[in-house]
């Protein structure tokens, strides 16, 4: 079982979990013996602290998510790693902390990830919610702007690089919300600049273009309506190959778990009672 560290002031469990000998840092939130658990895999450069406003905002279901390698808490390994790598983490993790099965939620690079995991382990997906994400190298590319900062880790490491460049990286309200920004802002702390560059690697070449007219578990594509680096026609690319899915649009940019948490936690909370009820 997973070691318990600490608890944040809005109740997020934190703890470390050993997975293939090495420690792996992750948040548990909600009660352990719901019915329902949410497993997220997060953005790139992105750790735990800033997906708390998200995490914790879910109201019936158990919530988990982890740092990958490289980012938070978790090391960044001698080697670069594949997606695949990161699938069988969380699902060792998942075995650590004695769940079975899980709805998979993932997005921007996350939700790379969760695909990846949903093939990989669709024993043990419930469902799949895609936020702000593609299918990979079969997408649709964002904006030149917008892609050209995204792979620089300043955007993470540097708060300042950050407030200037939201509005182009992101596009929403995002950059209008200093406090929120500041916020989301000082909440990242991203490990190493190799492990950044792993992430990025992780995803070169990467595609769920061919499986996933095999992912036949129920299946939500959130996308924001105005994000510059993932635009709305990969929500409709991933939702038409997939059988069982269905694509929504958000008013919003690339960061809607940020600026809009507490009513993505209630949608994704609602398509699990749909899948409950049906």
């Amino acid at each position: 079982m997973g070691n318990l560290l600490s608890v944040t002031r809005r109740g997020m469990k934190i703890g470390e979990a050993k997975v293939w000998g090495h420690t792996v840092r992750y948040a548990d939130y909600g009660p352990e013996d719901a019915d329902d658990v949410v497993l997220m895999f997060n953005g790139i450069g992105a750790n735990i602290e800033s997906a708390e406003s998200f995490i914790t905002s879910f109201t019936k279901v158990r919530a988990i998510t982890f740092d990958a390698p490289g980012v938070g808490g978790t090391a960044t390994p001698l080697l670069p790693y594949r997606l695949s790598h990161v699938s069988g983490i969380a699902s060792k993790l998942l075995e650590e902390l004695g769940v079975s099965s899980v709805h998979v939620f993932g997005v921007s690079w996350g939700g790379a990830a969760a695909q990846q995991f949903a093939n990989d382990y669709r024993g043990k997906t419930r469902s799949l919610t895609l936020a702000a994400t593609s299918a990979g190298w079969m997408s649709l590319p964002g904006s030149l702007s917008a892609l050209s900062k995204m792979l620089t880790p300043k955007r993470h490491s540097d708060p300042k690089f950050m407030q200037v460049n939201a509005e182009a990286l992101y596009g929403g309200t995002i950059a209008l919300n200093e406090e929120l920004l500041r916020e989301f802002s000082e909440a990242l702390d991203h490990g190493s600049m190799r492990g950044y560059l792993y992430q990025l690697s992780a995803i070169s070449g990467w595609t769920s273009w061919l499986y996933l007219p095999r992912l036949k578990m129920p299946a939500l594509v959130l996308m924001g309506a105005d994000d510059r680096i993932v635009p709305t026609g990969n929500g409709r690319i991933l939702a038409s190959r997939m059988p069982n899915a269905k694509l929504e649009i958000i008013d919003c940019g690339h960061l809607f778990i940020v600026t809009k948490p507490k009513q993505i936690a209630e949608r994704v909370e609602r398509f699990i009672q749909e899948i409950g009820d049906a």
